[in-house]
């Protein structure tokens, strides 16, 4: 387990666990503020998560019930959690970009089946075989719906405005929108000297869309009820270049290490994604479904040792990176279900 660390200058990072998943634990940071110590990310829901922030925030000198407040880089539960329990235990404000506002809002009105019904389709029409819907259509039929995780993670009260200076006494963090790895993901960038005067504007507190060694997931976001076909890999792909320009000193993410040198980080995404991107126009050469175009890609392991869970996430971001080629029109989609692409 990483220990908590002293960035200097009232900056402190804090890892906290995620229960079963390689990467290990989220880095929680820690800043001082004119009127008291504000979270940036909370950890996962879970008792050990909890103790770990508790016990990492009593190392910075800080008890749970002094924060002041909350910063939310997206909505994803390794990273909003705790915060509903953070908010019980301290009063603290918890802040968050609209559009992830809004993701949280819509999970926690739907009705419980309503997961169920729209993956399943989903994953119907990315021609998924009938042995893994089987199970989907399997637990809706008994009434066990999955509860999606993060459900019990508060409903933030302040919004985050992309482009303006957090109301944070004494610094000055500034929010950039960074679309891509969620709707409404935001990279915050502190603009003050580097404590160890690292040459740069400032630091960059970038959660999961810049990582040392890892690439974020590019999935689709989409309302169920809403026709509109988005491009999260495009989103993700500008806001990059966008945080490679702002140049800062160093990247304090979500994830890993904190690493200098954020535009060659940058530049190594950039290349990835337009690798992927050309890899796929040669499978392309005839037409094929998400899935099957999935099942092709190149992953972390081979795709017979993904699990159940994971090859829904590998099918959403080959799905992200079919419409990115649609979208430049090197690529187009055929009528019919399941869907099919084929190179242009």
């Amino acid at each position: 387990m990483a220990q908590v660390t002293d960035h200097g200058g009232g900056v402190w990072s804090i890892p906290v666990p995620i229960p079963d998943n390689p990467v290990g634990h989220t880095l929680v940071h820690l800043i001082d503020t004119g009127r008291g110590p504000v979270l940036i990310d909370t950890g996962w829901d879970d008792p050990a998560s909890w103790d770990a922030l508790t016990a990492g925030l009593a190392t910075a000198g800080v008890a749970v019930g002094d924060l002041h407040g909350v910063v939310i880089t997206h909505h994803h539960p390794d990273h909003h959690g705790l915060s509903g329990r953070v908010r019980e235990a301290s009063g603290a404000w918890i802040a968050m970009h609209a559009a992830d506002t809004e993701v949280i809002r819509r999970t926690r009105e739907a009705e419980p089946t309503r997961w169920l019904d729209y993956l399943t389709d989903k994953l119907t029409r990315a021609g998924a075989p009938d042995d893994h819907i089987a199970p989907l259509r399997a637990a809706r039929a008994a009434g066990r719906p999955r509860t999606p995780p993060g459900l019990r993670a508060a409903l933030p009260d302040r919004e985050i405005v992309p482009g303006e200076l957090l109301d944070l006494a004494g610094r000055r963090l500034r929010a950039i929108w960074t679309p891509g790895h969620t709707p409404g993901h935001v990279c915050l960038h502190l603009e003050e000297e580097h404590p160890a005067r690292l040459p740069g504007r400032g630091r960059l507190f970038s959660g999961d869309h810049l990582l040392p060694g890892i690439t974020p997931h590019i999935g689709l976001y989409e309302d169920p009820d809403d026709a509109t076909v988005t491009d999260p890999l495009g989103d993700y792909l500008d806001s990059l270049e966008r945080v490679g320009r702002l140049g800062p000193a160093e990247v304090l993410p979500a994830h890993q290490h904190a690493f200098t040198d954020a535009a060659a980080r940058v530049r190594e995404l950039l290349d990835h994604h337009e690798e992927r991107l050309t890899a796929l126009l040669r499978l392309l050469l005839e037409p094929l479904t998400p899935w099957a175009i999935a099942e092709r890609m190149e992953w972390n392991r081979p795709w017979e040792q993904i699990p159940y869970g994971s090859r829904n996430i590998a099918v959403s971001e080959a799905e992200a990176h079919l419409r990115r080629l649609v979208k430049l029109g090197r690529a187009e989609m055929l009528p019919g279900t399941p869907t099919r692409y084929v190179a242009v």
